[in-house]
């Protein structure tokens, strides 16, 4: 390495081909694993799009995905639905068949 801990250009170069090699042969650095949240998995087991979702909680699609990314969370009566969604997804998938 060049001075200040600077790369060349071959340097660089040869580390991305390095890279390139490991993934190749199959060998990665790290994993990583990203549980669903509550909702998230709620809405998963149910086998329904977040409009879909959505449209059975009577909230907007967006209003879901503030739920699904933890910027907000949903209120009382909503965790309950997404209980009962979690425990019984046909429930939910069946409200949906019967709004159609």
């Amino acid at each position: 390495m060049s001075k200040l801990g600077a790369m060349t250009g071959k340097e660089l170069g040869e580390k991305i081909l390095q890279s390139v090699r490991e993934m190749n042969a199959g060998e990665v650095a790290r994993v990583t694993k990203v549980e669903p949240n509550a909702v998230a998995a709620a809405r998963l087991k149910t086998g329904l799009s977040q409009l879909q979702f959505a449209q059975v909680l009577h909230i907007s699609a967006r209003t879901l995905q503030e739920w699904e990314q933890g910027r907000r969370k949903p209120s009382g009566a909503a965790q309950a639905l997404i209980e009962i969604a979690f425990k019984h997804p046909e429930v939910i998938t069946e409200s949906l068949k019967s709004a159609s």
